[in-house]
């Protein structure tokens, strides 16, 4: 058994692939804010590729965490020299192990905040990336105006400490510039949002402008926010994967990461500083982003949802077993050719059909174990974003939407917090209270879920729509989700 370090590379080299560069001459030009598994086997893994083919070597990357929970990161890191092993679980049962070298720092931002912003100030830092999570741009998902109400936002918008959130070190690190006569980094969005680019700016602008109208305008005019596309199954890291890692390649990794072989990243080309050389390791970089978005928000994440909520209250608890059930793919295939198709652009060098049946191949990967628990989570950041704009556009044009009715039904079913078993069921949300407030009224309020306009704006009021949803919902009730998806493909 080999610890991963840097001193322990050559000889790990015998059993997997390692960084062949040498990693002390690689200088951070890009901050990223929130390293996760996702960042890890995407952005990260990209300029490693990029770095073994001898280019990018002043676009390493300095990870920030900004969470009390990320102190568990930056003892990884540290321990690992910010080495670690993405592992890509193949459909076949293989895998294969690489080890990433391109994250060549890791500050904890709660510990010493004045480093982060030093380093998101100095002229070498061209970039600054987020994985945030969609909660983690503060949107009102009524209006899409700015929600200045968390309690760190209004901490950083009064400015009389050090700063606390992502908003907050993105503002202060560009006012220092400004002030400098630094030009301003680019803000590159990774996070599951449509026009996640045009998003941030909006967020970002409006906070600043909270706090100083003059910086806000400045960002504004001066900032630039590319829109990017990212895609990869990247499950939770278990202690079977490390075990896995253990045994199959006699590799110790504190935080391995897992993923699927599947790698997707469409990205604007937006970057008056420069940016690494990303189309030459596989990155679409397109003038619009935005039909690749749009099918990737509504048939891959929106199909995330219609699998997951009915998947569990019919007793499954991983995507790849709900996808090698054939009521369930009839109804995943159904809902994007009839519901989410008709609401997309052409995409670009993109069969879509081709792409569809490649979803369903990569749900069902058993390798992956990607937990419904996990896609069931923070729900009304993810419904709203992703499902509701198909159901709003197929009302409008006269289309179908009974399908999903359905998942909307299926979300307010599983948010009473106990399944067809009587088993508790562990909502995982921001809006958690209010969600399961709203589900426990509705045995005499069928509508009541559907009222949190926040999350569904209209749609209570439009009977083309609460036709389908309340008869799905009392079939949830009185047969359960796999007899009334039997009922729905009849």
């Amino acid at each position: 058994m080999t610890k991963l370090s840097a001193e322990t590379l050559a000889e790990l080299g015998e059993r997997v692939t390692v960084p062949s560069y040498d990693r002390s001459r690689v200088t951070t030009g890009i901050v990223h804010l929130g390293v996760g598994g996702f960042h890890r086997a995407h952005e990260a893994m990209y300029v490693d590729a990029l770095l073994a083919d001898g280019r990018a070597t002043d676009w390493g990357i300095t990870g920030v965490g900004l969470l009390a929970q990320d102190r568990a990161m930056l003892e990884v890191m540290r321990a690992q020299d910010c080495l670690y092993t993405l592992v890509v679980k193949n459909l076949d049962g293989s895998t294969d192990a690489r080890v990433i070298g391109s994250l060549v720092d890791y500050l904890f931002a709660p510990d010493d905040p004045q480093v982060v912003l030093e380093q998101m100030s100095d002229p070498a830092t061209r970039i600054v990336s987020l994985t945030i999570t969609e909660g983690g741009y503060h949107v009102n998902q009524a209006d899409g105006s700015f929600d200045a109400s968390d309690a760190g936002i209004q901490s950083d918008i009064a400015g009389d400490g050090v700063p606390v959130t992502a908003f907050g070190f993105i503002t202060e690190a560009l006012s220092r510039r400004r002030s400098a006569g630094t030009e301003p980094f680019t803000v590159m969005s990774c996070d599951n949002i449509q026009g996640n680019g045009t998003v941030a700016r909006d967020m970002i602008t409006a906070f600043a402008t909270l706090r100083d109208e003059e910086l806000g305008s400045w960002i504004a005019e001066y900032v630039a926010f590319p829109d990017s596309m990212v895609d990869r199954i990247t499950p939770v890291t278990t202690d079977a994967d490390r075990e896995l890692l253990s045994e199959h390649y006699g590799i110790e990794d504190g935080w391995p990461v897992v993923c699927e072989p599947f790698a997707q990243w469409a990205l604007e080309d937006s970057f008056p500083l420069g940016r690494p050389e990303f189309e030459r390791v596989g990155v679409q970089v397109v003038e619009d982003v935005g039909p690749y978005e749009l099918m990737k928000l509504r048939l891959l994440n929106a199909s995330h949802q219609a699998l997951c909520y009915l998947g569990y209250l019919s007793g499954y608890r991983y995507a790849h077993e709900v996808c090698s059930d054939e009521l369930f793919t009839d109804f995943l295939l159904g809902y994007m050719d009839h519901e989410a198709t008709p609401t997309l652009e052409p995409v670009p060098g993109v069969d879509l059909e081709d792409y569809k049946h490649q979803l369903i191949e990569r749900f069902a990967n058993p390798e992956i174990k990607d937990t419904l628990a996990r896609l069931c989570a923070e729900s009304s950041d993810r419904i709203p974003k992703w499902l509701v704009p198909v159901i709003k556009h197929q009302l409008a044009h006269g289309g179908e939407v009974r399908r999903s009715a359905l998942v909307v039904a299926a979300w307010a079913r599983y948010a009473e917090g106990v399944d067809e078993s009587g088993e508790p069921i562990k909502i995982v949300d921001r809006r958690r209270e209010q969600l399961m407030e709203r589900a426990a009224r509705q045995g005499e309020e069928p509508l009541a879920f559907l009222e949190d306009r926040d999350l569904f704006a209209d749609l209570h009021d439009q009977e083309d729509f609460t036709e389908h949803y309340l008869a799905a919902l009392e079939s949830l009730h009185e047969h359960g989700a796999r007899a009334t998806l039997e009922a729905w493909r009849a």
